[in-house]
């Protein structure tokens, strides 16, 4: 990050404390709020359609009793259509929600599903704004897999413990983005990973005076529940 930059505010499944995270309402108020990046989870239906949620079972209300409890993977598209998360917004394609957010945002998209790598690359190459969608995964051989389909789609590694040596684990990958949880930030990584020529971006930071911490240790971007709180902060 250059030097007095603020880090981009990245919405954390969109808006979740408003609207239904990880659906298209969320993605609209987080960019009402102003944010730089959207950050979504994808996995692919039984027919190979690639849908943004979080978890391989829906946490959504199925439209029968037959369907409930079925990965998303055993349930085709049309099936998946009639869940509601929350009574309140469908599971959507990440088609539909990049076709939403326009360009108007960056859009960080974590691969949740096992070998949808080709089927997520389609989605992105055919969008709108394919330069402003990057892929990100705890499966590191995934990303490393999207990146040798696509290498002009940005990759991102994600920890959720410390990293002994960012460099070596982005070069592993092929990776250009290292997100690690937010207690795990130190000066050293930070400068690890800039040395390699990557970016470093903590998740979930919800703590204004955290945001703040991080900030100050130079990090490029922050992953966020509260985009207002933490644009008030910086």
């Amino acid at each position: 990050m250059t030097a007095g930059a603020r880090p981009i505010l990245i919405g954390h499944r969109g808006a979740p404390r408003e609207r239904p995270e990880n659906t298209l309402p969320s993605f609209l108020r987080a960019l009402e709020q102003q944010a730089d990046g959207i950050e979504l989870d994808v996995h692919c239906t039984k027919d190979r359609v690639v849908v943004v949620h979080h978890d391989e079972i829906p946490r959504a209300t199925p439209p029968s009793g037959r369907l409930a409890g079925m990965r998303i993977d055993a349930l085709t598209f049309d099936e998946l259509q009639g869940f509601s998360v929350r009574g309140l917004a469908l599971i959507s394609t990440l088609a539909e929600a990049l076709a939403v957010i326009k360009g108007r945002a960056d859009v960080f998209i974590e691969l949740k599903g096992a070998g949808i790598e080709r089927e997520v690359v389609d989605v992105i190459r055919a969008s709108i704004a394919p330069a402003r969608c990057a892929v990100h995964s705890f499966d590191h051989a995934q990303v490393a897999r999207a990146r040798a389909l696509a290498p002009e789609i940005r990759g991102g590694i994600l920890f959720d413990r410390p990293v002994a040596d960012p460099a070596a684990a982005m070069r592993a990958s092929n990776a250009l983005d290292v997100w690690p949880s937010r207690e795990h930030v130190s000066e050293e990584l930070v400068r690890a990973v800039h040395d390699a020529g990557g970016r470093v971006i903590p998740w979930t930071v919800n703590d204004a005076s955290q945001a703040v911490a991080l900030a100050a240790l130079g990090v490029d971007g922050l992953c966020t529940d509260f985009l207002p709180a933490l644009r008030a902060a910086l």
